[in-house]
Parts: structure tokens; sequence; C-alpha cells
């Protein structure tokens, strides 16, 4: 089992820094995600572990020992790249041979081990095939073979789904799911731009951003206490909504106002400094409902009308104090475009931010 620690880990291209200070510990046995948009470091933070990117600044270590110095093949590291990267003219069984080949391995243990991985990811069937015989997530199956068989420290994965289409994706995404319990001793960093990748693979998730990470942590922690309105928006589908608010009263339980009239009593404290600030309210589509009396949050009008069956999602014109507003309503709702809505939360599920965008729970 194998633990990683990066310790203010820096990247620069010249006078332009793309990531600053990292630091984090992955603990053996863990699956990792980086997430973040585009352009926010989390591919070049995957490649600086595996040795082909050169770390500008901080200490990179593995089981203890640094390595900013060891090249990539002496780290015990795979990775599976966004592209399959298969020799169109080798076997699937070749294919998955080729690395224990060069490095001398006799013929009966790259057999066992080409068989084993193949056995794990389904794929014995095919290892007579070539690569243009198979389908794009059989292809992405040789691909994580092919790392199995070299039996790394530290399996890195860049992306792997973004090349199939949307049923292979969540069809490849469960099967590395069932690849890392099959390996519970695994290392495992897993890059992904798809928030719905993250929460489902991950045992903590990196949120990055701009080149600095917003919040590293499990999953239902990143959505249910984001540390700042940046993860709150990020992680959750739709995005969490967010409305401009005054604080009215302070101690265990914070009251706000919003501009149209709705209030709010959210149950996390704060101090009599608090009193008056502008701040920003946040909740998750899926935990409003409509409301008929006085004691709600925002009213709204209505634009548009999702009506998928299982839940129907509301979204709801700007108005001053808020953007475009989206609730997801369980099973069938019918309503005229245009209605105006009043709508509220249970306390419990609303989040409250500063003037700077942080999360009251972690100031």
């Amino acid at each position: 089992m194998t633990s990683l620690s990066l310790k203010n880990v820096s990247k620069s291209y010249g006078s332009v820094e793309v990531l600053r200070n990292i630091n984090m510990e992955i603990n053996a046995g863990e699956l990792i995600v980086f997430v973040g948009p585009s352009g926010c470091g989390k591919s070049t933070l995957l490649r600086m572990i595996a040795g082909l990117e050169k770390i500008t600044g901080g200490t990179l270590e593995i089981d203890g020992v640094v390595v900013n110095d060891v090249p990539p093949a002496q780290r015990g590291i795979a990775m599976v790249f966004q592209s399959y990267a298969l020799y169109p003219h080798m076997t699937v069984y070749d294919n998955m041979a080729f690395a224990l080949k060069l490095a001398g391995k006799s013929r009966d243990e790259i057999d066992k081990a080409v068989r084993a991985a193949a056995d794990r990811l389904q794929l014995t069937a095919y290892l007579d095939r070539l690569p243009k015989a198979l389908s794009g997530g059989q292809r992405q199956r040789v691909a994580i073979g092919r790392s199995i068989v070299r039996d790394p420290k530290v399996f890195l994965f860049d992306e792997p789904l973004s090349n199939l289409d949307a049923a292979l994706r969540v069809a490849t995404r469960i099967e590395i799911a069932q690849l890392k319990e099959s390996m519970p001793e695994s290392t495992m960093i897993y890059v992904t731009h798809d928030q719905v990748e993250a929460m489902t693979l991950a045992t903590r998730i990196v949120v990055l951003h701009g080149g600095d990470v917003e919040q590293f942590g499990a999953p239902l922690d990143l959505y249910e206490r984001p540390a700042n309105t940046f993860v709150a928006q990020f992680i959750g589908s739709p995005a969490m909504n967010l409305v401009d608010a005054k604080v009215t009263a302070t101690g265990q339980m914070t009251s706000v106002q919003m501009s149209d009239g709705g209030h709010a009593d959210v149950p996390i404290a704060s101090l009599d400094s608090d009193k008056g600030a502008r701040v920003k309210l946040g909740v998750r589509p899926e935990d409003l409902s409509v409301t008929e009396g006085d004691d709600y949050l925002v009213a709204a009008n209505v634009e548009i009308v999702e009506a998928l069956g299982e839940t129907t999602v509301l979204y709801f014109a700007p108005r001053e104090g808020h953007d475009a507003f989206i609730a997801k309503i369980p099973g069938i709702y019918k309503v005229e475009k245009g209605t105006e809505l009043r709508l509220t939360a249970p306390p419990e599920k609303l989040h409250l931010f500063d003037g700077e965008g942080r999360s009251f729970l972690y100031r």
C-alpha cells in the first residue's frame, strides 16, 4: 500500500504561476479525484506526480521518499491517459504484455499477469483481437489492463472517460468503481472535470480553482458543507442557488432578510459584528419546495418548465438580489410559464456565505 504527500508543491512556466502551495496527504488505498474547471491545474498536478512535469517548488513524497528528481519510470506509477494510446498492429494480449516484455519478464510471468488482468476487466474473450475490432469502452479497459499488469504503486487516470459517449461513460465509470473494489490496497488518483464522476468514484475529492485547492474532503462533505461559493456551485447539479441577503439577527441562529421580502432563520451561529452584513444565502434546487404562505425564502416567476417525469425542474427569471433561480420538484408539477411562486426550504438545508464567499461554518 502506497501513500503520497505533497508539501507546498508549486508549478510555474516562467512568470506564469499555474499551481500555488498545494498541500495534501493521500492515504494508502484511497481513490482521490482532482476536479475543477478547465485550466485549473488538475492535469498539470497529475503529471507532476507522474514525473512528466517538473515540480517548480515544494516536495512530493511517495511512501516517505522525496521523488522530485526521480525519473517517471522509477516512481512505480502507471498512468491511463485520455487517449487509449494502443498499438494498432498488436492484439489486446500483446498490448497488455508489451511493458512486461520490455522489463525482461519471463513468458510464464507475462502470461499469468495478462490473463489475470484480462479476467478482472472481462477482456479474456478479446485477447486475440486488434484494437480496431473493439468498442471505445473495451479499448479503455485494455489501456487500464496495460497498467494493471505492471503492478504499480499508484494508478493515475487523466480524464479516461472523456472520449466515450454518455452510455459508455456510465458503464465504464461503474467498471472503474468495481475495479477499485477488487483492488482495495491500490492507491488511485483520478482527474476529471465531471463532478458526477467525482462524486461517485472518490474516497475524497480535491476541488481546484485557479491553481489553488478550494476544498479537500469526502464527496458528501463537499456537497453538504461547501467551504465557499465556488465549491457550493461546482459540486451538485443543478448548481446551488445564491441569493443576496442581509443579516438581521445573530446568535445560535442567524436571521437573514432578502430584498423581495423573503426571510430565513439559518441554524448557524454568528457574532454581533455580523448584524447588518451583506451575505449570500445558498440553497440547492433539490431542497426547495413551493409554499403558499408568507414564510418563504424567494418569490420568482417561472420562465422554463422541464417535465422529466420523476422530477420537474423549474427555471425562474432573475430578480433583484438573485440571478436565474432553479428548483427541482419531485414528481410531476404542473405550472404555467410566468406564474409567480414562493419557495421555501428546511432550515438545516440552508447555507450562509460572507461577503468574500466563505462559508460561515469555516470562518
